[in-house]
């Protein structure tokens, strides 16, 4: 994603690092920890406050693999 502008709306701060991460649902997919949602994480580079947006779900193929490795 590019940055095109941000300012922390704790802080005032304009400066971000941006990072995806990958968490479980509920039930089955908790259950055997298949990380099948993807968000966008933006967390202001001085004071930390971070803002989570959803970016989608998973594929098949990767959701596979997250099975088999734990």
């Amino acid at each position: 994603m590019t940055q095109k502008s941000y300012t922390c709306t704790k802080c005032g701060n304009r400066q971000a690092d941006i990072d995806n991460i990958r968490t479980t649902g509920a039930g089955f997919t908790k259950f055997f920890n298949i990380q099948n949602r993807k968000f966008l994480a933006v967390s202001c580079s001085k004071c930390g406050f971070t803002e989570f947006y959803r970016e989608g779900k998973t594929s098949g193929a990767s959701n596979v693999l997250d099975f088999i490795t734990g």
